[in-house]
Formats: C-alpha cells, structure tokens, sequence
C-alpha cells in the first residue's frame, strides 16, 4: 500500500514538473450511494446513502482538446446501514477530452483507502471507474457530474458476501 502511494505522489510530481499549462482548483459535491449485491441478501434493506466529497485537483493539458486531471478528495458512501457506510480518501485520475470551450467529457480509474474502523470485515483499499461531464459556468467556476462503479468486492475475503459501491456525484468547483 504504501508503495502505491508513493507512486502516486511521483507520479503527480512529474505531471507538475513537466506540465506547461495548468489549472489547479478544489471541489466540493453531493454524492448519491448505494451498494450493489450479488446475490441480493434476504431480510435487509438496502438503502442508497446521501453524502458529500470535498477535494483539490490539478489539470494538466496534453494538447488543445486533452487534459489530466488527478485529485485528492474526501468522498462519503457506501450504505445508510450503519455497518456499510464508507468513507474514502480517494484518489481519481480523469482525463478529459475538451468538447469547446464549455463542456468535457472524463473518465478514468479511482483509487480509495477507506478512512475509518481497519478491522471491520470491509476492505480497506477499492478500485473503481470513473466517467463524468463538466460544464464551465465562468472561466473559474464549473458545474459537473460523475458516476463512478465499482471494480472490487468492498467485503473482506472472510465474509462469504459480495457487494460493489456505486456512487452518482453532482459537484461544484472553482479552477484558479
């Protein structure tokens, strides 16, 4: 794990270091979550969890219509059970393709390490994939939406339960 990290901190180093134009900004968002089971559990509700995501972000361009984007940010998910609600320091990498000077398409992978109880029965490291839409209001302040689907069981390889975290994000941010 702490390998992963620190090749994600140089590879966000050498983005900087060799990006000519960049955008750095934060972003704040209301998530909509639930839980995917296989199969569906009798005998619980499964309830979609409403939270929120707060971050920082750089976006690196590659060319006139492509750019990076890698981001840190607080995500809330999972559940509304108290035992599957998930909270994630998460890590997305979007690459977005500029469709004018108004819209972009992104998507990409999104790594997160659970922020809470280690010993729980739920996994502490997810994967997922990414795909949004962003719309810029001014030449600082955007609108966007992201689903991102989870790609890993979030239960511990114990518990005979499979489950994938999918979440819906309405966001808000401002590029400086």
């Amino acid at each position: 794990m702490k390998k992963t990290v620190l090749l994600l901190a140089f590879l966000l180093c050498t983005i900087y270091g060799f990006s000519q134009n960049a955008l750095y900004g934060v972003r704040a968002g209301y998530n909509i979550s639930n839980l995917d089971f296989e199969p569906d559990p009798t005998g619980f509700a499964n309830k979609h969890r409403n939270g929120f995501a707060i971050g920082f972000f750089g976006e690196y361009s590659l060319s006139d219509n492509l750019a990076i984007a890698p981001e840190i940010q607080f995500s809330s998910e999972g559940a509304n059970d108290e035992g599957i609600k998930l909270d994630y320091l998460q890590m997305p990498i979007v690459f977005k393709f500029k469709l004018g000077d108004k819209f972009a398409i992104g998507v990409g992978p999104q790594a997160s390490l659970k922020t809470h109880d280690y010993q729980d029965g739920l996994k502490n490291f997810a994967f997922s994939g990414i795909g949004g839409i962003e719309y810029m209001l001014s030449d600082e302040f955007f609108l966007d939406f992201r689903y991102s689907y989870g790609l890993t069981n979030i239960f511990d390889d114990e518990t005979e339960l499979d489950a994938i975290n999918t979440n819906m994000q309405i966001g808000f941010g401002l590029k400086f």
